[in-house]
């Protein structure tokens, strides 16, 4: 493993993740550097008890410059595990990790905005493979990374003994919402590669997801966590967001034995199965099977409103 540089080390105690939550105001996103149009959700002006927290314990972790975090945990062919932890505890999971863990730092900012946009047929094919289970599912979309405007087309399969596997390429910014001539190859090539099957016909957007990301890589195994709040979903019709009293923490690493894992199995936290893309579709689409992912909804999510993203969508 690359040694890892890492930028001036702040105060190495971690007694402070233990203290009360700070209350400031989170601060303001980010908007991309061209016109977004009516993508843009502004975040809640409520408390956001999960936002706070993962606030506090970014600025009280040692940082990690990202050409650092891409040489110590590239991890694209990777398990992934996935929990949804309460604020307080999150609190405690990142006390544990202090030690070995840093806080991706890109200019001073610790905290990402993200969109999502993903492709699906009109019958939602790729969304009935996942709730199936089937072996030879994929999901295809882009990702932008709203504060750089980069803007990425990703193909996520499933590789030998269930490992994620994702694919990726650049994509124009402006054209987010669209399966783009060369963004079609990149997928039929993936696909025959990965599973000798073509394209399905029809392929269009069908959902916008919209979060913040805080990422944090071990600097002793070479695995991640990303912790997202503040998750919004939208579709044509209608959207819903998170009730911020829980961090999504991904857990990424080589065999699904992280030290994260450990340390979220003895406070008591089991991963979950959960899906952005199919808890969105789920709880957007009432007419479409969504058993796996009821409890999820009623738990974590606020109940659909109308729809702030569907010009992008139907354009």
């Amino acid at each position: 493993m690359n040694k890892v540089d890492l930028l001036p080390r702040p105060p190495t105690s971690c007694s402070h993740l233990g203290s009360a939550v700070n209350q400031e105001n989170p601060d303001a996103a980010t908007t991309l550097g061209v016109d977004p149009g009516p993508l843009s959700v502004a975040p809640s002006p409520r408390s956001c008890r999960s936002e706070e927290v993962i606030r506090d314990v970014a600025r009280m972790l040692c940082p990690i410059r990202l050409a650092d975090l891409n040489d110590s945990a590239e991890l694209l062919t990777r398990v992934d595990r996935k929990y949804f932890v309460p604020a307080a505890q999150f609190r405690l999971l990142m006390g544990e990790l202090c030690a070995s863990f840093r806080v991706l730092d890109i200019d001073g900012q610790r905290t990402f905005d993200y969109e999502s946009v993903y492709f699906d047929t009109p019958d939602l094919l790729t969304y009935r493979a996942h709730l199936q289970r089937r072996r030879r599912r994929f999901k295809a979309r882009t990702r932008t990374y709203v504060n750089s405007g980069l803007c990425m087309f990703e193909v996520k399969t499933v590789g030998p003994r269930g490992a994620t596997v994702k694919d990726r390429i650049r994509h124009p910014v402006s054209d987010r919402a669209h399966l783009a001539d060369h963004a079609r190859e990149f997928l039929r090539q993936i696909l025959l590669s990965s599973y000798r099957r073509p394209v399905p016909a029809d392929m269009q957007p069908v959902l916008i997801n919209q979060y913040r990301r805080t990422t944090f890589a071990s600097a002793v195994e070479g695995s991640r966590l990303t912790c997202d709040v503040s998750l919004s979903c939208h579709t044509e019709k209608a959207s819903m967001s998170d009730r911020n009293t829980h961090v999504l923490v991904e857990s990424k690493s080589a065999h699904g034995t992280s030290q994260a894992d450990q340390v979220l199995r003895r406070i008591g936290i089991r991963p979950t199965s959960i899906s952005k893309y199919c808890v969105g579709i789920a709880g957007l689409h009432p007419e479409v099977p969504s058993n796996p992912w009821r409890a999820t909804l009623a738990r974590y999510f606020e109940p659909p409103a109308e729809s702030t993203t569907a010009a992008l969508l139907s354009a």
